[in-house]
């Protein structure tokens, strides 16, 4: 399946701009406050995202954060963390040192006690000491059904590392570089899942980033391929998180595309069009953890795939 009923989210108690990560995630911004006031604002956010989903029938697992280690940015947990439908999960290496602190054995624990099974784990961590970085579905896009995995390489998405990943769980790579316009210069983005979404009949992505034009084309191509209907979205767009959605299952399995309200109110009546032929659309305002944070909806979210009892 492309899309699970079941998701992690970590609430956090430390939340602010990331001095760490600020220096190749170009949608962070500072906000003129006092930190705490900022920790209090993103938990405020959370707290309403979770009610939203649960609304719509989403199973929302919270963990709660620890105030040690320091972890500003644990509300984003889907970069250190994969569950996969076999029973494996992977674990994975953070370009940003204060963030390797997210990563918690205790989660695990609290999974299998909600009755998921964990068969395996594969550990990618050790490259860390390399310098090399691949931090999961932030860095790569699964199509889980036809085992594809899309990878904009940039500083926290080494090439070599995601092939090793497409080799364990038997994906085929799409590699490709995207870009942003930063101080007039073109800059890789950060994140994969800042310019795309893959939902199970369509794609949301902003093509405009991929400035190679045969790497732009093979990405159509194998979307095309695959049967997805392309919902393009502006480089403006996706400055407003739209490619940063997931697809999510509800109620009676009724799929979902969740996103900020930023990312919502940014589509034209055609795309939110486009987009409710194939799913319901789930919103919920995130502005604060958007801007200091320089993630959104989909990097909130850890889908967890792993079987039952």
């Amino acid at each position: 399946m492309q899309s699970t009923n079941t998701i992690l989210m970590i609430r956090p108690v430390n939340f602010r701009m990331n001095e760490q990560t600020a220096v190749n995630n170009y949608f962070q911004e500072d906000i003129d406050i006092k930190n705490s006031a900022i920790n209090t604002r993103a938990q405020e956010e959370f707290d309403t995202f979770v009610t939203v989903l649960r609304k719509r029938g989403v199973h929302v697992i919270v963990v709660e954060d620890t105030k040690n280690p320091d972890t500003p940015d644990s509300i984003f947990p889907n970069n250190w963390i994969s569950f996969h439908e076999d029973g494996t999960v992977g674990i994975y290496p953070m370009f940003a040192e204060n963030r390797r602190n997210e990563r918690r054995n205790d989660i695990l624990d609290i999974l299998e006690n909600e009755g998921f099974v964990i068969k395996n784990s594969i550990d990618y961590t050790a490259a860390e000491a390399e310098g090399f970085f691949l931090e999961a579905t932030g860095s790569m896009a699964l199509d889980r059904v036809n085992k594809k995995a899309y990878c904009a390489l940039s500083d926290r998405a080494d090439e070599a590392l995601f092939i090793e990943f497409c080799e364990d769980f038997e994906y085929s790579p799409v590699i490709f570089t995207a870009y942003q316009s930063v101080g007039g210069k073109r800059m890789p983005i950060y994140h994969t899942n800042v310019m795309m979404c893959l939902a199970d009949t369509f794609a949301v992505i902003c093509l405009d980033t991929i400035d190679d034009k045969k790497e732009r084309k093979n990405v159509a191509d194998h979307l095309k391929q695959d049967g997805k209907a392309i919902i393009a979205i502006t480089e403006q767009q996706m400055h407003h998180f739209a490619g940063n959605m997931l697809q999510v299952l509800g109620a009676d399995n009724e799929p979902l595309l969740v996103m900020s309200t930023q990312a919502y109110n940014s589509l034209t009546p055609a795309q939110v069009a486009s987009i409710e032929k194939n799913c319901g659309i789930v919103h919920s305002s995130l502005e604060t953890i958007e801007t200091c944070g320089g993630g959104s909806a989909r990097c909130m979210m850890a889908e967890v795939f792993l079987p039952k009892m």
